[in-house]
């Protein structure tokens, strides 16, 4: 029964199927996004909500039968972990006074594919790999925004107090910048002064302005800005995230290969105990067996 369970779970169909429900999931949330489409047919999406939710957890039940008296190895896949607690969750009582919280909480399910999908949980973990390295690159992004920020304050505060009147402001301004969203009109205001920029009439009665053009100091200020920031900076995020991808997926070949030809003294103690434990099933699987079969030919002899 366990090795039927077991072959079922790991089959191809079964995860096209696991990802057809969770891809169903998702099309159900956002259907309920549409008033005119629950109000005709809120009771049959109620129903298929309630049919996904338990097949999803039809489908955590076999995963940990599969692993017979073993059951608590499925807790051993941190993917395993995150499935069932977005099952459980969306099975807790939830008043209607909770309603967005319960739609909140049935989103979630989507998430799913990223268990679901191998080439996503690479990326997946290839981010949270990546995490201590990006907190460095992060650290010195912030000094150098700190940097130009103190710098363009006292350079465009006077004039251009809407976006360079204290630390705060500017820092959401260079954050403008290195993003380019409409970067050379916060340029053009420094190159040519505020007088000859068109800002509104509430801005300009709420801030002082004191026109002041400063041409080549602003281009030099704000081109070494974006291509510190955009092209460098930012790159290095990319730099570090695709090199811990592939660090990633040569760790998971790895590992598939180990498995494969059975070099279990490269497997950390945990693995070696789940390989053994899976290979004691089988044979016990195998004894029962043939002493099934003996026996059969036993009584017909006898």
């Amino acid at each position: 029964m366990v090795s039927a369970i077991h072959t079922l779970v790991n089959s191809p169909w079964f995860g096209r199927a696991v990802l057809w429900l969770i891809l169903l999931a998702a099309l159900l949330v956002g259907l309920e996004t549409s008033p005119r489409i629950v109000a005709e047919h809120g009771w049959w999406l109620h129903v298929l909500d309630e049919i996904v939710l338990w097949l999803f957890a039809l489908e955590a039940v076999l995963k940990m039968a599969s692993h017979g008296r073993r059951f608590y190895r499925y807790f051993l896949d941190p993917w395993n972990v995150f499935d069932f607690l977005i099952v459980v969750v969306c099975f807790l009582p939830v008043d209607s006074e909770y309603a967005a919280v319960l739609r909140l909480i049935r989103v979630l399910r989507t998430l799913r594919l990223i268990s679901s999908v191998p080439k996503l949980q690479l990326l997946v973990g290839s981010l949270l790999a990546s995490l201590p390295s990006l907190v460095f690159v992060a650290l010195l992004l912030g000094i150098m925004f700190y940097v130009y920020a103190v710098t363009g304050v006292f350079l465009f505060r006077a004039n251009d107090p809407v976006h360079f009147r204290d630390l705060g402001t500017a820092m959401l301004s260079l954050f403008r910048v290195v993003t380019l969203e409409d970067w050379t009109d916060v340029m053009y205001i420094q190159m040519y002064g505020s007088d000859q920029y068109p800002f509104s009439d509430a801005d300009r009665a709420r801030y002082d302005f004191e026109p002041q053009a400063r041409p080549l100091v602003s281009v030099a200020y704000f081109v070494s800005f974006v291509l510190l920031g955009t092209m460098i900076m930012l790159n290095l995020f990319i730099g570090v995230i695709i090199n811990s991808m592939e660090e990633a997926e040569d760790e998971r070949n790895r590992r598939q290969r180990e498995k494969s030809l059975g070099e279990d003294g490269k497997l950390t103690p945990a693995e070696e105990l789940v390989m053994l434990e899976e290979r004691m099933d089988d044979l016990l699987s195998q004894v029962r067996s043939l002493r099934g079969a003996l026996e059969k030919e036993e009584r017909r002899k006898g």
